[in-house]
């Protein structure tokens, strides 16, 4: 037991340096690994050398595998969650992501049926121009012209909903 409070009294200040280094600087896990390594020093008291000039390796040895220890323990285990109830737990909001495809939808409805239909096909059916046109038996510059002028009107639709 004597040697036990010797350690102690010899070697808690360097030893929680040394620990403070191995934790990043975390003041209560430090304290925690020298409690732990004070612990297991009174475990083997009965095997310490007690004639070898310093016992700081051995200390600092068991702390290191004691911080490794925790270090892989906290890794493999999930992480924690909040304590409260999920019920109260926040959810996402859809109805920013709602409202906004309420007026895009509007906003394509309200154009032109020839310029729906090219803007629906190429925009939201992600065709090509030469199927469209082949599609609808018209040109490929009318298609192209169309969505132009299609995407054009809904921009400024958009732009005056969002301001409004």
């Amino acid at each position: 037991m004597k040697i036990v409070e010797s350690l102690y009294r010899d070697y808690r200040a360097p030893l929680l340096a040394y620990c403070l280094n191995l934790t990043a600087g975390d003041r209560h896990w430090a304290e925690d690994v020298v409690q732990e390594t004070m612990l297991r020093a009174w475990r083997q008291a009965a095997g310490l050398d007690a004639s070898v000039p310093s016992m700081m390796p051995w200390l600092s040895t068991v702390a290191r595998r004691i911080v490794i220890d925790e270090y892989r323990a906290r890794s493999v285990r999930p992480q924690e969650v909040n304590p409260e109830p999920l019920e109260f737990m926040p959810g996402r909001d859809h109805v920013e992501s709602m409202l906004r495809s309420l007026v895009v939808t509007e906003a394509v409805r309200a154009l032109s049926p020839t310029h729906r239909e090219v803007v629906v096909e190429t925009v939201l059916r992600d065709r090509s121009i030469k199927e469209v046109a082949a599609d609808l038996n018209i040109p490929a510059g009318t298609v192209k012209s169309r969505v132009h002028y299609a995407v054009r009107a809904l921009r400024a639709m958009l732009a005056k909903a969002a301001a409004g």
